[in-house]
């Protein structure tokens, strides 16, 4: 027997040659055997690395690592017999037993594969030694070892449940509820609350105002309110009446709405008094955009009654503006079909019915808000649009959820850290809580342990998708946390094809690292006049005829339980806060800035594992941080602005001229992210305050002055909320931002002592 040990040598050890255990062997058949002999003896090889070069190409789509020779088979062979001693392998190692027949044998480790992976892998060991001797001259990266059984599994078995959606829209379905129960309460916010009948009612009037000046099919009509009953109204005015829905956050900067608006050739807008300041500013730069309030729409004497306008279920519905790498944000286009698929899926998967009431807490620019204000109404049940004051407190928010009988609610994992540290604090009864929906960011077992620890009868769902497809694609529905290490994205939802790919789009094998690709009604058409990224990202399925692909650009493998494990990312976008940023776009903006040289933003990990933004930039001297922070406001969301800026007078380089990015980010974990003298707390409060931000924010307590601002230090919305709950509530997050620098916010303290 000639066996090939693909494993350093000296480091195996007794334990380790125990676990050896498993074996598994396959007949090579007698044609390809004899076609391997030839080649073997014609490039003057050993028999060894035919089968060598067969091993390296499993591993290689095994590991999702790039290790062979690009180009033929043959070239492969010539370089695989130069480099033996470089292929390792932790799970699997190949011989050839040589009698009559020729036979591939595997031993591999048992504590990491099964009897059924190991005959999978052999599988793909013998295609790659039919393809060898098929055709040595053939380009390797281009052929797949995947099986037909396993290739109609992956499309077929792995795809989620196919459901029949209803031949109406969403809009349609609630104005059903509304026929059903008129008079049962839709929505509430604040003290105010409106039936299923006055919701309607004033949505189709707003709807008859936005036909009356020109609306024609899937024309885009921004909505720049607050998060209010009347964004609700305004969201199903559109729908009704044939629109596509952009949201615009009435906080965001004037440069950002305007470009917008330009992008998505924007011609109405509806807003609301008092949310106008930046829109104002935003369309002095503008001409031929409408503006209208809703309060004054309504008093214009429309009709009431339900419009009946036609709109089909590949229309346009909606817009979301996500973060882009080339300094422009992308707005990704959805249509009704994929919207309604969506809606559907959580009321499933939710099990929302009809008195339930679900929490709207997200906000206008996040797609999740969408499913948050409209599913309850599609199902009977009830939205509560919870006000961000009350988010941005955890005691208000935790008596909003248990006071209002709050069945669903979804968070960003950062904040229901804060909203667990908080019930450890003050333990509460949430009886009618059922389900909790955690996205945004990825989801840590050790936090999901926690949640279960301390609610053990609600369930934590980890909900995966992206703008592009609709929203979420994956629910993984928990009733505990995971035995694995790593908590994962679940199964894909109704309707909804997910492969696993390589580079040429090829389906790697279960269990192998790719890029996630969407395919079915769940993927948007692209991003809105952008046809160069929309022709990047969104392909024909190749699998799939007359069906759209999205290549998401993240990172994953499907699981032995059928199950998606997200594994990263492969570019510079990142997720802070549930926000999906393009490090690329914050870059752009920066380089603008007069004065600055050259730039780089990182993400930096705080010591509680959070995420943090880290700009460098070379200029000819430091310049002011503020100065350059209130620039960046100018153009970009608060979410986007850095925590910190550190001047160099050079940025360092990689070998090849390249801004080294590995070496900035080890120095932003390493530096004081102010990095300006300081005079230190004084007082007793000051320096147990000094202590506090140190934990809350994850950084040394001698790098905090007694004048340092808490959100220049790198301080957010929930880090504030964590820093409320760490002080016993002795301030609120409101004292925080009346008071940010650390001696005034003691002298309050000390004040009310």
């Amino acid at each position: 027997m000639s066996t090939i040990a693909l494993q350093k040598a000296g480091i195996a050890t007794e334990r380790g040659r125990a676990l050896w255990r498993g074996e598994h062997e396959a007949r090579v058949p007698g044609e390809i055997a004899s076609a391997l002999r030839r080649l073997a003896h014609e490039l003057a090889l050993p028999l060894s690395s035919v089968l060598l070069t067969a091993h390296a190409k499993v591993l290689e789509v095994l590991s999702g690592e790039r290790e062979m020779t690009s180009g033929s088979w043959r070239e492969a062979l010539l370089e695989t017999a130069r480099g033996e001693a470089r292929l390792l392998s932790h799970k699997v190692r190949a011989g050839f037993l040589e009698h009559d027949d020729l036979v591939l044998r595997l031993r591999y480790r048992t504590d990491l594969l099964d009897a059924d992976g190991a005959a999978r892998i052999a599988g793909y060991h013998l295609t790659a030694l039919a393809l060898i001797a098929d055709n040595p001259a053939a380009e390797h990266a281009r052929q797949s070892l995947l099986s037909a059984d396993e290739l109609h599994f992956q499309l077929e078995s792995l795809a989620g449940p196919h459901r029949k959606l209803p031949d109406r829209r969403a809009h349609e379905l609630f104005e059903e509820r509304v026929r059903a129960h008129p008079d049962a309460v839709a929505a509430v916010h604040r003290d105010r609350q409106w039936t299923y009948r006055q919701l309607n009612g004033r949505a189709n009037q707003l709807a008859r105002a936005l036909l009356a000046r020109g609306l024609r099919r899937e024309d885009v009509v921004a909505v720049v309110t607050e998060r209010n009953l009347d964004w609700m109204a305004a969201v199903l005015a559109i729908f009704k009446a044939g629109g596509a829905y952009l949201p615009i956050e009435p906080h965001f900067p004037a440069d950002r709405i305007a470009k917008t608006l330009a992008r998505a050739y924007c011609r109405l807008v509806l807003s609301e008094r008092g949310s106008t300041a930046t829109l104002d500013q935003a369309l002095d730069s503008r001409s031929g955009i409408q503006t209208m309030f809703i309060d004054a729409a309504c008093e214009e004497g429309h009709a009431d009654d339900d419009l009946g306008v036609e709109v089909a279920p590949d229309q346009l519905a909606y817009i979301y503006f996500t973060s882009g790498s080339t300094g422009e944000p992308k707005g990704a286009m959805c249509e009704h079909a994929g919207m309604l698929n969506h809606l559907f899926a959580k009321i499933h998967d939710l099990g929302i019915a009809e008195n339930d009431v679900v929490a709207q807490t997200a906000p206008q620019c996040f797609d999740i808000s969408l499913w948050q204000l409209i599913s309850a109404l599609l199902a009977g049940g009830r939205t509560l649009i919870v006000e961000q004051e009350a988010i941005l407190d955890a005691t208000r928010f935790v008596g909003k959820i248990a006071d209002a009988r709050v069945a669903v609610v979804q968070l960003v994992p950062s904040y229901l850290e804060v909203v667990l540290s908080y019930l450890a604090q003050e333990p509460r009864e949430l009886p009618d809580l059922r389900c909790v929906l955690v996205t945004g960011e990825a989801l840590k077992k050790e936090l999901a342990q926690r949640w279960f620890v301390a609610q053990p009868g609600i369930k934590l769902i980890n909900a995966y998708g992206l703008t592009e497809t609709s929203d979420d694609t994956n629910h993984e529905v928990m009733d505990r946390a995971p035995d694995g290490e790593r908590v994962p994205l679940g199964r894909p939802i109704n309707n909804v094809h997910v492969y696993v790919v390589d580079e040429h789009l090829s389906l790697v094998p279960l269990g192998a690292p790719g890029e996630i690709v969407f395919s079915g009604v769940c993927v948007g058409r692209g991003y809105i006049n952008d046809p160069e990224r929309t022709r990047r990202a969104f392909l024909a399925d190749p699998h799939r005829e007359g069906n759209r692909l999205y290549r998401s650009g993240d990172y994953g493998r499907w699981l032995p339980d059928g199950k998606l494990e997200f594994l990263g990312r492969r570019d510079t976008q990142v997720k802070i806060s549930g926000f999906r940023i393009e490090i690329g776009e914050i870059e752009n903006t920066l380089l603008r800035l007069a004065g600055v040289r050259d730039g780089a933003v990182v993400v930096a990990e705080r010591a509680d594992r959070s995420k943090q933004l880290v700009a460098f930039y070379s200029a000819e001297r430091p310049i002011d941080v503020k100065v350059l922070r209130d620039r960046l406001r100018e153009s970009l969301p608060e979410y986007m602005i850095p925590s910190a800026f550190l001047w160099r007078g050079a940025l360092p380089l990689t070998a090849n001229g390249k801004i080294d990015r590995k070496a900035l980010t080890a120095l932003a974990a390493e530096l004081d992210v102010a990095e300006q003298d300081r005079d230190g707390p004084s007082t007793e409060t000051e320096h147990r305050l000094a202590t506090t931000w140190a934990k809350v924010l994850g950084i040394p307590a001698e790098r905090i002055g007694r004048r340092d601002s808490f959100f220049d230090l790198g301080g957010t919305s929930l880090s504030g909320l964590r820093l409320a709950i760490a002080l016993e509530r002795a301030v609120s997050f409101k004292d925080l931002v009346g008071h940010p620098i650390l001696a005034d916010l003691a002298a309050l303290i000390d004040s009310r002592c």
